[in-house]
């Protein structure tokens, strides 16, 4: 990692204060991009809450036919 002087770090900080990179819009500017930008969210949608409860649901599932399938592989079986 690099390590500032106090005569560059002085010099970023003007720099810095004249660039302003927080007042930059980070949004899309056209209508088209607007349009892509908003589908964003669709084409992540494997991270909703109501996608994540049915995966877990599914694995639980998952678990417990193994376990019954072990059971009955058994020759004794003791459910």
């Amino acid at each position: 990692m690099r390590h500032w002087n106090a005569e560059e770090q002085k010099k970023q900080s003007q720099l810095i204060q004249q660039w302003k990179p927080w007042k930059q819009s980070t949004g899309a500017p056209s209508p088209k991009g607007k349009e892509v930008s908003k589908m964003n969210a669709y084409k992540h949608g494997e991270r909703c809450a109501a996608i994540r409860n049915a995966a877990q649901f599914i694995a639980h599932c998952k678990r417990s036919l193994k376990d019954i399938n072990e059971c009955f592989s058994d020759t004794e079986c003791q459910c």
